[in-house]
């Protein structure tokens, strides 16, 4: 995970539309970036969807809510329409922003060791400064406790 008080790094990835985005393009906005492992699992389901519930009082204060995974484009296009999700979600398959971020780690699932996305949610001010990193955050919590934040 990356540290609080450094510039967050500049990414240039496809959203579910795919049209491209990059973080400097939202320079004078506050910027949640959250990193999740794989869209339509219950615990990405429910992060997803809390955002999308709070999603009102973050576009008031002036905060954009940009979700990463290494899901295709398409996938992310069914995940959006399934659940009404009215932020971007961006596609890294190649995984270059998630290691940026530093969130591609070695997991381990019923003993088996993988690589994979460790859920995480930067806060970025708008000058692309992270203000706030948490890790292994709590699906269903994340949008509440970064609500708070903004």
């Amino acid at each position: 995970m990356l540290e609080t008080g450094i510039k967050a790094p500049d990414f240039t990835l496809p959203d579910q539309n795919g049209k491209m985005h990059t973080l400097s393009e939202y320079r004078g906005q506050k910027v949640i970036l959250y990193f999740y492992p794989k869209d339509m699992t219950s615990g990405c389901t429910k992060q997803a969807c809390g955002f999308a519930d709070l999603y009102p009082q973050f576009r008031e204060k002036d905060a954009v809510i940009l979700g990463v995974s290494k899901d295709s484009i398409a996938s992310h296009k069914k995940f959006e329409e399934k659940y009404g999700l009215p932020f971007t979600l961006l596609s890294d398959s190649e995984t270059k922003t998630i290691q940026a971020y530093d969130v591609w780690k070695e997991k381990t699932l019923y003993g088996k060791k993988y690589m994979g996305v460790v859920r995480t949610t930067y806060l970025i001010d708008e000058n692309g400064m992270i203000v706030k990193a948490l890790g292994n955050v709590k699906a269903a919590e994340n949008p509440g406790d970064m609500l708070k934040e903004v």
